[in-house]
């Protein structure tokens, strides 16, 4: 039995109470305790609180004398988050850090009124320091537990970057729930099925749009209550109950005033949450059949906060310019990681970029590959712009700054293409020292291309230190175009479950082609497609990978953990790949033991003749082509290649051709743009409207759905081989 004690209550369904009256009460309204629902309240006294009307409640200063034991659940708290800071005791330090909320109570005491946050493009425009920011998430949490969320529940977050989606998700982890977290642009079919999937009992959301489209859809579905990050509230919507983002925040505050203590046979209704615990479920992108919910627990989020500073050299103030969906875990561990070295991180959108671009000028831009070639898209398409000599001399200026970089590369022992060859010593000397020569005679060259084009580049694109491009795979020429530009892309590779980073390139072995080296206590191997045994370095195969990042396993999903996860830990990535071998001399001695990646296993074309065919390679050849905007390449069982090509409206309509003369023009690209792929593409049809995420043919991280655009094109697909026959 629950001895009595004292005890606040905020919100509670009753009316006329009076100071010594018998009160019953619902558990959920009673602050830090879970009473039975036929415990007797005895109210001791009674305040009125002068706040907005939303916000208006009494406290209740009470007894408990329950009628039968009370049933204990554990309150959960971020052990590091909670404690004080500015005590003169030094700092809380990272090797303590237990869950991944403990990270802001470091930063608040290392950074404290440095600017953590940037918002520019919400009302209001928005910065947090680091001290703000701690503050904030300790507020929601209490505001979440304060209005009915228990440990270990599941919370849905539904929304795009933000400082608030921020605030939300480390709140809700600090209160010892678990988000399950979805960007606003994903279809409310599969966001009911997340919600409904991962038994959340709450719902945090972008906009009131967003919420009035999911609240006739929630009939049925628990749901305690629903908080808007931005809008106004209208109070109880539909019959649910609903908060503000700043009410959440007051709610918290006012009731972090008060503490409430039980004893129960010595035993403390505070439990602290461990690094094993379930942080978050992030669901897969759902290229086939609906996503799975990946379990991430503190530990392997904390894993990528502490270690991914040997790939990004940061420093404190270094600004990042935030883009991706945040739940998306390359952007999530990334600004969880930047947070933690003191940055200034800006949010924007595609709308903005461009401009926040030129107007933050930040250290460091983190996106997707696409990202990278759109800017590339830009560069070239403003060169085309110029004049017939202008365009002359700054296409055959980039040229030779590709050579020169390509010479200096061999210098290095960066030279991936011949990291699979034999080497022989005497052809690497003569390889250094003819690279060596006709590198002093270009770079004179390329400086003057610094100084006559590079410059204004650096200024349009004002990323200063360096591009950080993961969640999928960088086209060559996109590559070897910055690095001729003199601005480093250093690009990772990562999988949802494995949190996502499992190597890096870093700046100081920058080796184009690969995707770095396996990141701490990561271990990468390579096997054998058919019979999973490991494969020598340098041969292609599966890529596997086992380390402390990778996840418990799919929630509630057991035969699909089994299908990825072994019972040693290694994780099937479904991609295809080769380790570049370890060489003590030559032009590829720097490539050794990086990984790189080849295709995936299930995008594999098997044509008629036997052949397999990588279609990735061939598409990001054809997408040099600046009348190529999309191409998906299709070609299952047949004898040839075909191809699904999105063209660019507004480069042919400059051309001014026919319907005969697109379909040459594009002929003539593919021609030159596939000519050192090892199959070309044979007939194709244009598709007139764009894939994209609404229409269910992208995934949100603007990945290609390939089955769902094979299906929704499958009788234009037909007719196109039919007609090639």
């Amino acid at each position: 039995m629950l001895e009595t004690t004292s005890a606040v209550l905020s919100r509670p369904r009753v009316s006329g109470a009076v100071a010594g009256e018998d009160v019953r009460l619902r558990k959920r309204y009673i602050h830090g305790l879970h009473v039975l629902p036929d415990a007797i309240i005895h109210v001791k006294g009674l305040s009125q609180c002068s706040l907005p009307r939303y916000h208006r409640f009494k406290q209740l200063y009470c007894t408990l004398q329950p009628l039968q034991e009370v049933e204990k659940k554990s309150r959960k708290i971020a052990l590091g988050l909670a404690g004080s800071t500015g005590q003169g005791n030094g700092l809380f330090p990272s090797s303590e850090w237990r869950a991944l909320p403990d990270i802001w109570r470091t930063a608040a005491e290392k950074f404290g009124d440095r600017v953590a946050l940037v918002d520019p493009h919400h009302h209001p425009f928005t910065t947090m320091t680091y001290t703000q920011l701690r503050k904030a998430i300790l507020e929601f949490a209490e505001g979440l537990r304060i209005t009915g969320i228990m440990p270990n529940e599941k919370v849905a977050l539904f929304a795009e970057n933000s400082c608030r989606w921020l605030v939300a998700d480390q709140g809700i982890m600090a209160a010892g729930a678990v988000d399950a977290v979805r960007g606003t642009r994903s279809s409310i079919e599969e966001l009911m099925h997340i919600y409904s999937h991962s038994d959340s009992v709450a719902l945090v959301v972008d906009n009131q749009d967003l919420l009035s489209k999911l609240i006739p859809r929630l009939q049925g579905c628990t749901v305690k209550f629903a908080v808007l990050l931005w809008g106004d509230n209208p109070h109880f919507w539909g019959g649910l109950e609903v908060y503000t983002y700043d009410e959440i925040l007051a709610r918290g505050r006012d009731a972090s005033r008060f503490v409430v203590t039980v004893s129960n046979t010595g035993s403390s209704v505070t439990d602290h949450i461990q690094s094993e615990d379930l942080a978050t479920l992030v669901y897969t992108s759902g290229t086939t059949g609906n996503p799975k919910g990946v379990m991430l627990t503190h530990a392997n989020l904390l894993h990528q906060v502490q270690h991914l500073e040997k790939v990004v050299d940061i420093k404190p103030g270094d600004r990042f310019v935030s883009l991706l969906p945040p739940w998306h875990m390359y952007e999530r561990s990334c600004e969880y990681f930047s947070l933690s070295q003191g940055i200034q991180q800006v949010y924007t959108n595609v709308k903005s970029l461009k401009e926040d671009l030129k107007k933050y000028a930040p250290d460091f831009l983190v996106s997707v590959p696409l990202v990278f070639d759109i800017l590339h898209s830009g560069v070239q398409k403003q060169i085309h712009s110029g004049s017939s000599v202008q365009k002359l001399i700054a296409f055959s200026l980039i040229h030779i700054s590709m050579v020169y970089k390509e010479c200096k590369r061999v210098c290095e022992g960066k030279a991936l293409s011949r990291a699979r060859l034999r080497a022989f010593r005497l052809v690497a000397v003569f390889e250094w020292g003819f690279a060596t020569f006709l590198a002093a005679v270009l770079f004179p060259l390329h400086i003057l291309a610094r100084i006559l084009i590079y410059k204004k580049i650096h200024a349009a694109i004002g990323i200063k230190k360096a591009g950080i491009s993961g969640g999928g795979s960088l086209a060559p020429h996109v590559d070897r175009f910055f690095e001729a530009i003199d601005i480093t892309i250093l690009n990772g590779y990562g999988l949802t479950e494995s949190s996502p980073v499992v190597a890096a390139r870093d700046s100081a072995n920058n080796v184009l082609g690969t995707v770095g080296r396996p990141l701490y206590a990561t271990n990468i191997k390579v096997v054998d497609p058919e019979s999973g045994e490991a494969l020598p370095h340098g041969r292609r195969g599966l890529v596997k990978v086992q380390g402390p990042q990778v996840m418990k396993g799919y929630y509630k999903n057991s035969l699909g953990t089994a299908a990825v996860l072994d019972k040693h830990g290694w994780l099937d990535t479904g991609d295809l790949g080769w380790i570049a071998p370890k060489i003590d001399f030559g032009p590829a001695r720097a490539c050794s033991e990086t990984l790189v990646l080849d295709g995936r296993a299930k995008d594999t074309i098997v044509l008629s003749t036997g052949e397999n065919i990588d279609p990735t390679q061939i598409e990001e050849a054809a997408l040099q082509s600046t009348y190529i905007q999309q191409i998906i390449v299709v070609g299952q069982d047949q004898r040839r290649l075909g191809a699904l090509i999105v063209p660019n409206k507004e480069e042919l309509q400059a051309k001014s051709l026919s319907t005969s003369g697109y379909e040459k023009l594009i002929r003539s690209e593919l021609k030159k743009y596939l000519l050192k792929c090892p199959i070309s593409i044979g007939p194709f049809i244009f598709i007139w409207d764009p894939f994209t995420i609404e229409s269910g043919l992208l995934t949100p991280t603007m990945k290609l759905r390939r089955n769902a655009i094979v299906e929704r094109y499958r009788d234009q697909i037909t007719n196109l081989f039919q007609r090639a026959v």
